[in-house]
């Protein structure tokens, strides 16, 4: 009707006109014209409820979102100036919405359909959302995740001590699995000792479970021994030697001057008092591993695997691991309505390789364990 309307109006027009004013008069409208007037006539825009951050209760934000609305705001506040792009690419979504879906998506492993249809968007445009905010966290990872200081080894040292009596720890080292869905080119490669595919995480925690150091840059078939060796432990712990400091470790690294693994067979009272003290205090990195994943349980074997490239999977990572330490600063308190969980999962950081140490070199192998029994007949005798 609307574009029989349209053409009688021209006609006419053109049949009562002069020869000057045809050559002013409009020409007709297209048929390309005439259906997009009545399809924006039959399809008006819809735009969906996004979610409002200030609407929201405490106790459905901590566990929806896994922190408060301070600390939302404090970090929406800080990735702010990176989720504003350009007009020409401007999505329309507040900063606010596009950390809240992403919180959501971490905190409770769902399918990106659900995210977004529970935040208000499409599920391509909350990929985008994803990979913006990812990109936002990587950019202060140096401010979350950070080794102690010198000028913090006293207190390090203090809180480590107060857990089993071991003097001079500095952290606790270990690793764990991440599962996702692997490359078909190298499927093998990320095949675990457990006959699942993974990335192999390796994560240096201290005594309140804050993340002092990760690395997920290995698949799941690479030992954890391997990894220690190619990261940046080795010489960040070389240079506070001087100080006469240790990292704990378990059985599956290798004994060395500054890394402190348990005794095989212990033979003597000294030695199972120091197993028994190792335990204790290294056993803090399995609570770190396990509030990590019952925090953001896309990390958690129960939400699935990643179904992402194994570098997005390590961004992930690394982005759950600095929202953890996060949340340790104001003392976020951790509600989920599932209860408490047990898991084992760990966190992140390229950086850049360090030479192995040649296993074949006697002298420095009997200086390693020389060092461990120096600790064992000093302190537990």
């Amino acid at each position: 009707m609307a574009r029989q309307m349209s053409f009688f109006w021209w006609a006419l027009t053109y049949m009562t006109c002069t020869g000057e004013e045809e050559k002013s008069l409009p020409t007709a409208p297209s048929k390309h014209r005439q259906l997009g007037h009545l399809r924006r006539w039959w399809n008006p825009p819809v735009y969906r409820p996004l979610v409002d951050l200030l609407t929201m209760e405490e106790r459905h934000l901590i566990i929806t979102y896994r922190f408060d609305r301070a600390t939302i705001q404090e970090l929406c506040t800080q990735l702010e100036p990176d989720l504003i792009s350009p007009i020409r690419h401007h999505t329309g979504i507040p900063p606010e919405v596009q950390v809240l879906s992403v919180l959501h998506f971490l905190a409770s492993a769902s399918f990106e359909t659900t995210v977004a249809m529970a935040s208000g968007m499409s599920q391509p445009m909350f990929s985008n959302v994803l990979s913006r905010v990812l990109s936002a966290l990587l950019k202060h990872v140096r401010s979350y995740i950070v080794f102690p200081q010198v000028e913090d080894l006293a207190t390090v040292k203090g809180d480590f001590y107060a857990l089993g009596h071991i003097p001079n720890i500095i952290g606790a080292i270990d690793g764990t699995h991440v599962a996702l869905v692997p490359p078909r080119r190298s499927e093998q490669v990320y095949r675990n000792r457990k006959s699942y595919h993974s990335m192999n995480i390796q994560m240096v925690c201290l005594a309140d479970q804050y993340i002092s150091q990760v690395n997920a840059m290995f698949p799941g078939s690479v030992h954890d021994a391997y990894i220690l060796w190619n990261s940046s432990i080795p010489y960040v712990m070389g240079q506070l030697q001087r100080h006469r400091v240790w990292l704990l470790g378990d059985s599956g690294y290798p004994n060395l001057s500054w890394l402190l693994t348990p005794v095989r067979n212990p033979r003597t009272r000294a030695e199972e008092r120091y197993n028994k003290a190792h335990g204790r205090t290294s056993r803090v990195i399995e609570r770190t591993f396990g509030l990590l994943k019952a925090r953001f349980r896309c990390l958690h074997m129960t939400g699935g695997s990643l179904f992402y490239s194994p570098r997005k999977v390590c961004q992930i990572i690394i982005a759950c691991s600095m929202l953890h330490n996060l949340a340790l600063r104001p003392q976020v308190p951790f509600l989920q309505e599932d209860g408490p969980d047990d898991g084992v999962v760990a966190a992140v950081e390229p950086v850049e390789p360090v030479e192995p140490v040649d296993s074949d070199e006697e002298e420095a192998e009997e200086e390693d364990i020389d060092n461990r029994e120096s600790v064992i007949q000093q302190y537990f005798q």
